[in-house]
């Protein structure tokens, strides 16, 4: 049993950052840790996520390329470093934890100023710009996938490979069989933009799915979020090609959406991407071109190799492709459920327990539980575990 302790989570308000943020939280306050969270206002108003922890919002400036707006994210981030120092002398955290994002660059150069140990927490296949700010400072490393673009070689011995941690609500469906599909049965789709939407799924995927033979598209029941101004539209063009759909614009429940679903198509955001090999779904994904460092296509990678799904680039996505690569995966039961088996054979369901080892150890840097919860992470994720 370890003993009682405070740790602070930083995450910028996506909820790419946030998700895994929760997932850790969760974990930490199972093994009876109190947890506080720093984000900024888009973080706070997610719903659903840190209800039994204290939520902070600091300023958190973003550094563009753009010289004419730097002064003023200087002095947003430096008022966030006071905010979270001032915190911090209450809150006596044992160690802060960044999940990237600029609201997580106060919390964690607060920390490293004041000694208290660090993490961050790397969920994309590149690493981001403010993880990638403060690698060479921090305590720690956790990555979600064995080599990480722009990490440096010299910072590989503090990185711990524990995959990207999701709720515990996705660990659950792990444990149920992929849901029968016959090939006259109902094929459920799950279409999900992530926590901002996106408008090319909206435009794209409608007038895909009306390509389809017409036996194939009266089986369909499609599940889709989609951005406020768009949502009227697709409702219509559903209706009009007689496909029935439950459109919205924020799904609290995807977990349970997910569980259901046969197929899915999403951005290739890392928490998309974990849930659904955490799951077991096979996918089809459209990686977001504007991505600092094209990083969802890194993220995609493994898991079309893998066999667990597709990856078609923004500017090929088209109904025409889209209903070719729809006739492939659904029109094969068989090869619809194998594509579902090799997406789960990468999950990595023990991610935020193993985020919450490597958390537990670092407020003792110099000792050798640390260097031991790394070497066994990283020989553990090595060997597929």
């Amino acid at each position: 049993m370890t003993s009682r302790r405070h740790f602070v989570l930083a995450a910028g308000g996506t909820g790419g950052h946030m998700t895994p943020a929760q997932a850790l939280a969760s974990e930490l306050q199972r093994r009876g840790h109190h947890v506080a969270l720093i984000t900024d206002e888009r973080g706070a108003k997610i719903p659903g996520l840190f209800k039994d922890s204290q939520v902070h919002v600091l300023p958190a400036g973003r550094v563009t390329k753009n010289p004419l707006g730097w002064p003023k994210a200087l002095a947003a981030i430096s008022q966030g470093v006071a905010m979270a120092e001032r915190l911090y002398e209450t809150f006596n955290p044992a160690a802060v934890i960044g999940f990237g994002g600029y609201p997580a660059l106060p919390a964690l150069w607060a920390a490293i100023r004041n000694d208290i140990p660090t993490a961050i927490h790397e969920q994309n296949a590149i690493l981001g710009r403010v993880n990638r700010l403060l690698a060479g400072r921090v305590t720690a490393i956790a990555t979600s996938h064995a080599r990480v673009g722009r990490l440096k070689d010299k910072y590989y011995d503090k990185a711990c490979l524990v995959g990207n941690p999701v709720r515990d609500e996705v660990i659950a469906l792990r444990e149920l069989p992929y849901p029968l599909l016959t090939d006259d049965g109902v094929f459920r789709l799950l279409v999900t933009g992530g926590s901002q939407g996106a408008s090319i799924l909206s435009s794209v995927v409608p007038d895909g799915l009306g390509m389809l033979p017409i036996a194939f598209r009266r089986r369909l029941q499609v599940t889709q979020q989609c951005r406020t101004e768009d949502i009227e539209q697709v409702r219509a063009k559903y209706a009009e090609l007689g496909i029935p759909a439950d459109l919205a614009t924020y799904m609290e429940d995807l977990p349970e959406k997910l569980g259901w679903a046969h197929l899915v198509i999403a951005r290739a955001g890392a928490s998309t991407i974990a849930e659904l090999t955490c799951a077991g779904r096979p996918g089809i994904l459209i990686p977001l071109p504007s991505a600092a460092d094209d990083h969802q296509t890194a993220n995609a990678r493994e898991l079309a190799q893998v066999g667990g799904g597709r990856s078609i680039s923004q500017d090929k996505f088209t109904p025409v492709e889209l209903a070719k690569q729809m006739q492939k995966l659904g029109l094969d039961p068989e090869a619809l459920q194998n594509a579902a088996g090799r997406s789960r054979s990468i999950g990595r369901p023990d991610a935020a327990r193993a985020l919450a080892d490597l958390v537990e150890s670092i407020d003792q840097p110099s000792a050798p539980e640390l260097v031991g919860v790394i070497e066994t992470a990283n020989r553990l994720a090595g060997a597929g575990a």
